[in-house]
């Protein structure tokens, strides 16, 4: 073996080396080129790299001017798509000298001489490699072993690039993911410390990503149940002998500024192939208006069962007292208690009108029907009829002679002016 081919051996050891140590695939496409034209004793060289469409597409260049580049189109045609690694010394491009002389004339370079072998990878086509020269003989039977072996470290350093390459894309869209989502996401590590904290979290909490990292998490949310009891040291994830595929629990934190956000997690575990607990991910709720809604909601039935026992119990009190055997009742009795039904059975009905009208609300399904309504003419009547019912409470008037009409559903008006007169008088003392 001749001092250049060993000089070429060892070479091809150190730039193989090289080659596999970078992960920029750019840089490592600029290296295999410029290495491969030296090695050969080349002037220019080409990679084009295959596509997820399946076309050749050239990557990067050496010794050539970027512009004209699409013009080397007719050397990525007739590519033979069997490149066996041990039939690449075999391996040619048909008619490619003849597609060479073709450029040239296009673009006026001088170059003579070109050789191309494929860069495979499990089997597959990753890429072409071509190196030219403008001067000196045709490439032997040794220039192309060389660049075979070249040739084959080269697809593995372009399997490797492009895989990091496409990790550090889906991460940079994991990220943005992550950073956007309506929801706060947050990464644990074994030793529950923060190690990502979104946008979200940092609006909930009121801790920037910046002072949440590297913090435990049972500081930045510190969570306490409904009688102020320390969840994150009772029922933490991280607690648990065995912790469960997956753990929800809700909480109270307090922000710096001194409010209180109700907010539930799911926590989930993140474990190695050796079944190590890496990572555990927290997806962050806050959930204060559905509580303040379920707690609302409550009330109101509460308050409604109250209001709508209220009426039952007079009108059933009534009909009782009347309907009794052993006694007769005089007309103005009879129509003191059939009145006070009457009555309660309105009240009973406006009740169950308020009950469908909240229904109507939650289900969007409420309907304004909008006219021109005299608010003076409309609290007159309500204030009317109010009066028959309390004589230890003053009514008061007051509109100016030119009270405009006002575009609104009259109904739900009337409904506004009873409540607020019906809760003046309940709150109202003897007098008012």
């Amino acid at each position: 073996m001749t001092d250049y081919q060993l000089r070429q051996r060892e070479y091809l050891l150190q730039i193989s080396r090289a080659m596999t140590s970078r992960l920029d695939l750019p840089s490592v496409l600029r290296l295999i080129l410029e290495n491969a034209a030296e090695m050969l004793r080349g002037q220019a060289g080409l990679i084009a790299l295959r596509q997820e469409d399946g076309s050749l597409q050239v990557q990067a260049s050496y010794g050539l001017p970027p512009d004209p580049l699409h013009v080397f189109a007719p050397l990525l045609t007739d590519i033979p798509a069997q490149a066996e690694r041990e039939y690449l010394i075999r391996w040619t491009i048909p008619n490619l000298q003849m597609k060479l002389s073709l450029v040239v004339s296009a673009i006026g370079l001088g170059l003579r001489q070109v050789v191309a072998l494929p860069l495979i990878m499990e089997g597959n086509l990753i890429g072409v490699i071509y190196i030219f020269r403008s001067q000196g003989g045709a490439f032997s039977a040794n220039d192309r072993q060389v660049l075979a072996s070249f040739a084959d470290q080269a697809a593995i350093a372009v399997h490797n690039a492009r895989l990091y390459q496409q990790l550090a894309r889906e991460k940079r869209r994991l990220d943005a993911i992550i950073q956007n989502s309506a929801d706060g996401v947050m990464i644990l590590d074994p030793q529950r410390r923060i190690r990502v904290f979104n946008h979200a979290l940092e609006e909930m909490t009121g801790w920037s990503a910046e002072e949440a990292l590297g913090q435990p998490c049972s500081r930045v949310l510190a969570l306490k149940d409904r009688q102020g009891e320390d969840i994150c040291e009772t029922t933490c994830l991280l607690l648990q002998p065995e912790p469960e595929e997956h753990l929800y629990v809700e909480g109270d934190i307090k922000r710096p500024d001194g409010s209180v956000v109700t907010v539930g997690i799911t926590y989930s575990p993140l474990y190695d192939r050796e079944g190590r607990l890496v990572n555990v991910i927290a997806n962050v709720r806050d959930i204060t208006r559905f509580r303040e809604a379920e707690e609302m909601k409550s009330t109101f039935v509460s308050v409604i069962s109250h209001e709508l026992k209220s009426p039952v119990s007079i009108i059933k009190g009534y009909a009782d007292t009347l309907r009794r055997e052993d006694a007769e009742w005089d007309a103005e009795t009879l129509r003191q208690g059939l009145t006070a039904i009457a009555e309660e059975s309105d009240r009973l009905n406006r009740l169950i009108d308020n009950l469908l009208d909240a229904s109507r609300l939650q289900a969007s399904a409420f309907k304004l029907e909008l006219s021109y309504a005299q608010v003076d003419k409309l609290a007159e009547k309500v204030v009317e009829e109010f009066r028959t019912q309390s004589d230890e409470h003053m009514f008061t008037l007051d509109f100016p002679p030119d009270f405009p009409a006002v575009q609104g559903d009259i109904e739900r008006l009337r409904q506004v002016l009873t409540n607020l007169l019906s809760n003046a008088i309940k709150y109202s003392p003897r007098g008012g």
